[in-house]
């Protein structure tokens, strides 16, 4: 019987394959296909803001304001898989391959290494260009205020609930990559992609490559008066608005959790349950 889909052993196969693939990846491309799904993933949080932040400012419409700025996040990681970008929080995956004795971890360390800095440098450039595009000064300086007030709830996390965050978090995006390796089609892989990031973002959890781009727009945007008075935030809260804090209290927890629920949750459980003594699996599913 033909169908448009593969099964979750056939999956394990392909996130493995693919993974192989990303490694063997020449370092200047895995850099590059980095900036860009950094700069994917900014123009979606960017423009998911830009949807929501009057509902985000009203705590009776915050969890509607999560809602729709989680219909829009969705085309970042569509970018990524469609277009083609390497994203550090997808590329836990490859840990399946490290299990499967197809990757030494070496090569797994090498490309989270660049693929992350490439994120980061792609996020900065657009948050760059964001702030000293004038669109801050949206909805009476709406705009600016909610992005210095992301920022400033994101690096007043506490370690473990940002860590927790995390894991959840990238476990979702984890599985919209994985089920998007399932369908043949391109509208399967859209459709696969969009529902878990969409919950993922209405729930609240934590991205680190998002975050490259939320934080240091929020410390970027808050040297604007306008927008810092129009957040209505302390001078304390906005001082520890800072790169610091952005590192210590947002990405290392938030970039551990993410490794967890992606590498762990995600591809080595997977791993665990459809490849680990049943080389033949995939051909018996058929």
């Amino acid at each position: 019987m033909n169908r448009n889909y593969l099964k979750p052993a056939e999956i394990s196969r392909v996130a493995i394959e693919t993974g192989v693939s990303k490694v063997k990846t020449k370092r200047i491309n895995q850099f590059i296909l980095a900036i860009l799904a950094g700069v994917f993933i900014a123009f979606a949080a960017g423009g998911s803001n830009m949807a929501a932040f009057n509902l985000l400012a009203r705590p009776e419409t915050f969890g509607l304001g999560r809602t729709l700025a989680g219909t829009i996040f969705g085309t970042g990681l569509m970018l990524v898989v469609v277009a083609g970008g390497e994203l550090f929080t997808g590329n836990s995956l490859i840990m399946a391959g490290v299990l499967e004795k197809q990757i030494k971890v070496r090569e797994l360390l090498n490309n989270w290494l660049f693929v992350f800095l490439g994120n980061f440098v792609g996020s900065l450039f657009i948050a760059y260009m964001m702030v000293h595009s004038g669109l801050f000064n949206s909805g009476d300086y709406g705009l600016g205020a909610t992005t210095i007030i992301i920022a400033v709830n994101k690096v007043s996390l506490d370690f473990i609930p940002a860590f927790y965050l995390g894991i959840m978090c990238n476990w979702l995006v984890c599985l919209a990559i994985w089920m998007s390796y399932a369908s043949i089609d391109l509208t399967g892989k859209i459709f696969a992609i969009f529902f878990p990031i969409w919950l993922f973002i209405t729930s609240g959890f934590e991205h680190s490559v998002a975050n490259m781009y939320y934080i240091p727009a929020g410390i970027m945007a808050k040297s604007n008066s306008n927008w810092a008075i129009a957040s209505n935030l302390t001078t304390q809260q906005l001082d520890n608005l800072n790169w610091s804090t952005f590192i210590t209290n947002n990405m290392i927890p938030v970039t551990l959790g993410n490794i967890v629920g992606g590498a762990i949750f995600a591809a080595a459980g997977y791993w665990f349950v459809y490849v680990r003594n049943n080389p033949d699996r995939i051909k018996s599913e058929k």
